[in-house]
């Protein structure tokens, strides 16, 4: 495999594998655990959910896939709760397996061709990786949340424990 072709690859994948943690965190939440914030200065786990469905769906969807930009980015923070959770994991999934089918499907002649998305002038390839940095963020800020409200483990290791 090529550079390019490794780039794709691996980025589709660390969206999903990124995404079935963010699903195993979130199932251990109730759902006034995901709406719960400490103060208005915070985001709460939904809020989150909400916030990297429209990343991605803008950035890799609309950005590199072609799809209309619908997103209304204030309302992802302004949600109070509401929303069913399983309904907001479900959306989540379904714009993370189509950004993966988007990015997957990448030529490399494509990843240095150039885009602007939230008003900035990037590469294709800098757009996958900022989706990618962006959404590990939140997914380990709500790894975090899911830890604290739980006092449990998230089991993402377990694999690596000593018997």
């Amino acid at each position: 495999m090529t550079i390019e072709e490794t780039f794709v690859t691996v980025s589709a994948r660390r969206m999903g594998e990124l995404m079935d943690r963010l699903e195993r965190a979130v199932a251990k939440l109730t759902p006034e655990q995901v709406w719960m914030r400490a103060s208005e200065n915070e985001n709460a786990v939904g809020n989150l959910v909400l916030h990297l469905t429209g990343n991605v769906r803008q950035w890799i969807l609309s950005g590199l896939g072609g799809a209309e930009d619908r997103r209304v980015r204030d309302a992802e923070f302004e949600a109070r709760g509401g929303e069913d959770v399983r309904e907001l994991m479900v959306r989540l999934r379904a714009v993370v397996q189509e950004a993966q089918r988007v990015i997957g499907g990448m030529k490399a002649e494509e990843l240095m061709g150039r885009v602007v998305i939230q008003k900035t002038d990037v590469t294709k390839m800098e757009a996958v990786m900022h989706v990618l940095e962006h959404f590990s963020g939140h997914a380990f800020q709500v790894f975090f949340a899911a830890k604290m409200f739980t006092s449990g483990d998230l089991g993402f290791y377990a694999h690596l424990r000593s018997k």
